[in-house]
């Protein structure tokens, strides 16, 4: 991260990981065979941290979405993306690289169970069938990586309650169209 701080990843060398990491070369190999599997793991590990973090409120979420009505059951509430959004800012570094390696990195596949954790159980409160559900969620997640990417372009420069705002815009027109 101190070195993305610095230059883009493809300027990047194993042996400048290395020397910021104070391991030897092998040791990098041991662990990775490409700076790309690093920047891999990085990102799945940032996923899995804000995971936890949610998960410490799981019940109260899980309970609210089963329990809220149809009209309140949106994750476009500054409750919802507040969280998220902020954490995005604050490693956006991290964030960036890997939307511009997205390819590389199968990006799409580490914010799978993030995805599918939150939107499954609103699915199934709209009664959404099953052979619908990953088409709908695949919208839905572009939609809001394609806000997300241009945001970080900008280094953030718009403020999360803006963020938001567009997000939410977006989805009520989708909802309003129905």
């Amino acid at each position: 991260m101190r070195l993305l701080e610095k230059k883009d990843i493809s300027y990047i060398t194993v042996k400048e990981i290395c020397e910021t990491a104070g391991v030897n070369r092998s040791t990098f190999y041991l662990h990775y065979e490409t700076i790309s599997d690093l920047l891999s793991e990085s990102v799945n590990y940032l996923n899995d941290q804000f995971l936890a973090y949610m998960k410490k409120d799981k019940e109260a979420v899980v309970s609210r979405l089963q329990k809220c009505s149809l009209n309140e059951l949106f994750l476009v509430t500054p409750e919802y993306l507040t969280p998220y959004l902020g954490y995005i800012k604050e490693y956006k570094k991290i964030f960036r690289t890997a939307i511009e390696n997205a390819a590389v990195l199968e990006l799409e596949k580490s914010y799978d169970k993030m995805f599918c954790y939150v939107f499954t159980p609103i699915l199934e409160r709209y009664e959404v069938p099953e052979k619908d559900r990953t088409y709908i969620m695949a919208f839905y997640i572009r939609g809001l990586m394609a806000i997300i990417t241009e945001w970080l372009k900008t280094d953030c420069k718009d403020s999360i309650e803006y963020i938001i705002t567009v997000i939410q815009k977006c989805v009520m027109r989708h909802q309003e169209e129905k």
